[in-house]
């Protein structure tokens, strides 16, 4: 990384145009020789249009097309995910999953070094449904596996257990491993749902490998690898990610090479 500026995102829809291309223009140089754009949301595979960005008024915004016109470059647009494992992934063989774990539950896949988008959505893992009768998910199901082990839902499970607000995941982790039985009540809590959802994902695709990031993910593969309650039918390698948040940038640099 030659150069790494961080801001705050603009939400609204010409704001944000504005802040990519002033960005790009920031940090290129005569040897640049193309744009990488990792979004959080619904991005199309296929063309790198942005259907939904949550938070983000840019719903429908053809970004690629955008900024090969403003600048002149090539330009990538992908969800965050897949930027993320492009980098994670790099050098492996097969099917390699990713899953994100942070505000929400993302994911990506990766066939031999090259993101498989599938129809166009494939990695929504944060929506298989692990509880017919679970809570209501923003995609309008009951029971997504996200609803039960995103970050929203493991402070509610601290807050439950009589925690302080201030308690992390980290803090969770070493409470139990000192013998706290409530910790260790969380910890379950929070990991059996995505136990659930591995084994599904496991059953229909069979990734060679499992990768961790987001915030909150090496925590995750750190309960779920301990707790070694899987079955020789769902046993794949689970791993942390490697790059933490510049797994990302890294991976939206490499895309410009795929």
């Amino acid at each position: 990384m030659l150069h790494h500026l961080v801001e705050p995102v603009v939400s609204d829809r010409t704001g944000f145009v504005n802040q990519v291309l002033r960005l790009i223009n920031t940090v290129r140089d005569e040897t640049t020789c193309g744009v990488g754009i990792g979004i959080p949301g619904r991005v199309m595979g296929g063309t790198g249009q942005i259907v939904t960005a949550g938070y983000l008024d840019i719903d429908g915004l053809e970004l690629p097309d955008l900024v090969r016109t403003k600048t002149q470059l090539p330009c990538q647009t992908m969800n965050d995910a897949a930027m993320a494992l492009i980098a994670e992934g790099r050098g492996s063989s097969g099917l390699v999953a990713m899953i994100t774990v942070g505000t929400g539950v993302g994911g990506a896949l990766l066939l031999d070094g090259i993101p498989y988008h599938g129809g166009d959505f494939a990695g929504q893992f944060g929506h298989i449904v692990v509880a017919a009768d679970g809570p209501k998910c923003n995609c309008g199901r009951r029971g997504c596996v996200e609803t039960f082990s995103a970050g929203p839902a493991l402070g509610a499970l601290i807050a439950k257990a009589g925690f302080p607000q201030s308690t992390t995941a980290a803090g969770i982790i070493e409470a139990a491993a000192n013998g706290d039985d409530k910790a260790n009540d969380v910890m379950a809590a929070w990991a059996a749902p995505m136990e659930r959802a591995l084994q599904t994902l496991i059953a229909v695709v069979d990734p060679t490998r499992i990768i961790f990031g987001g915030g909150l993910g090496i925590d995750m593969a750190r309960i779920i690898t301990a707790r070694n309650k899987r079955s020789a039918w769902f046993d794949r390698p689970i791993v942390p990610a490697r790059w933490g948040d510049n797994a990302g940038v890294i991976g939206a640099g490499l895309a410009g090479f795929l």
